[in-house]
């Protein structure tokens, strides 16, 4: 049986490994064609020896510098490997097709990572756990799950699935948010010219006047001339909050608690916020109580997934509670967080041993309400973005015209 080569303690060895493709000949004197990661091509002969191969040929591969991995290619990957196992492909297969037909290279190099590590002896799940930056817990346990039962190519549909509706409730929120963000920074952008470039040209005329200008006129034109002096602070100071305040979001436990807190509470947008994070929250129970995976070790997963630091802390609640015999129903009600239509759900769920199709149908109800939502605030914000838009530029535009529309006063 071939083994893999020793590697340097200290994970050494594991970082100046290359990906070579390597062509020699078998024990029946056939031609076959491979990759392998390695340290260097005698690793590489060495290896394929041991396997019966007489190697010919080795080439490093230069793998192009590939896009970030996003979550959509993720659900790809899950979703093309869950076809090719139902299909009857054999594991190793499905990796090399799926990686290799990839057009992210840096997700086929992490597929064909992810093949190495299976093929000296690696389980499935525990490959995925080594790449906690792209595999979750909730991935991994529900792998782990579908192993142990062999079940995994219907809990790699399962997770399919979950990831595709998780990415596309995620999509609607985003253009919900979008939408006034980029006219908001539009609108801005066309003060800032207006206030640079248009309003010093009016000045020049004004002067010439020769009479006192209205008050709208002269507020404007000072705030112009503090536009004109200061831009670049304006700008930098704008875009230097706007950055540090993103990077203290994703990194401040506090920041984040708090806009957690302030986005479920906004006025427009919390509600559409707070049943996304429902539909979430109940579509990941849903996915791991179907897999077998236990309902207090299933909770692990579910408030990190639901994305959201107050249902996080009523995830843990309801979990201590639960792990001392409470009824999921009882500590869902307790934790205060969840509308009587989802406690009632789940409740028959509980009472008719059908707990996952009930919170199925409870995610398929509030990812409903998301598109209602999302479409009726489209909808609803171009008026209020209009009403807006208008009165400041047209009050700029007003207060710049004043002194022309009463210009035979002046004069």
């Amino acid at each position: 049986m071939a083994t893999s080569p020793p590697m340097k303690a200290g994970g050494a060895g594991a970082l100046k490994e290359t990906m070579y493709a390597w062509e020699g000949k078998d024990k029946a004197g056939k031609t076959v064609r491979g990759e392998l990661r390695a340290g260097g091509e005698a690793i590489v002969k060495t290896t394929m020896r041991r396997q019966g191969v007489m190697v010919t040929k080795v080439k490093k591969k230069t793998l192009r510098s590939g896009k970030k991995i996003t979550d959509k290619d993720l659900s790809l990957f899950t979703r093309q490997l869950a076809t090719m196992m139902k299909a009857g492909v054999p594991l190793l297969q499905s990796f090399d097709i799926v990686g290799k037909g990839h057009a992210n290279p840096s997700m086929a190099k992490l597929i064909m990572d992810l093949r190495g590590d299976i093929e000296t002896g690696t389980s499935l799940n525990n490959a995925f756990r080594k790449y906690p930056l792209y595999f979750d817990p909730l991935f991994c346990n529900l792998v782990g799950a579908g192993e142990q039962a062999g079940i995994l190519e219907d809990l790699l549909t399962r997770l399919a699935i979950y990831k595709e509706k998780t990415i596309a409730i995620k999509a609607k929120i985003k253009s919900a948010l979008m939408y006034p963000i980029s006219i908001l920074v539009i609108a801005f952008v066309v003060t800032a010219v207006i206030m640079i470039f248009v309003v010093p040209a009016f000045k020049s005329v004004f002067a010439s006047f020769g009479a006192n200008l209205p008050t709208p006129t002269l507020v404007v034109m000072a705030i112009s001339e503090y536009f004109v002096q200061w831009w670049w602070a304006i700008f930098g100071s704008i875009g230097g909050a706007i950055y540090f305040f993103m990077r203290a979001w994703q990194r401040s436990a506090k920041v984040q608690r708090f806009m957690d807190v302030t986005l479920l509470k906004a006025p427009i947008f919390g509600p559409v916020i707070r049943k996304a994070t429902i539909a979430r929250w109940t579509r990941t129970l849903a996915t791991m109580f179907a897999a077998g995976v236990p309902l207090v070790e299933a909770l692990d997963s579910v408030g990190g997934a639901a994305g959201n630091a107050i249902y996080f802390d009523a995830t843990k609640k309801i979990q201590n509670e639960v792990s001392t015999g409470t009824s999921l129903t009882a500590a869902m009600v307790n934790s205060n967080v969840f509308p009587s239509m989802v406690t009632q759900m789940v409740s028959i769920g509980e009472e008719s041993g059908a707990l996952d199709a009930m919170l199925g149908k409870v995610a398929d109800f509030f990812e409903d309400e998301v598109d209602e939502a999302v479409a009726g605030l489209a909808s609803l914000m171009e008026p209020i973005i209009m009403a807006v838009l208008g009165i400041l530029i047209g009050g700029l535009v007003i207060a710049m015209y004043l002194p022309i529309f009463k210009l035979g006063a002046v004069v």
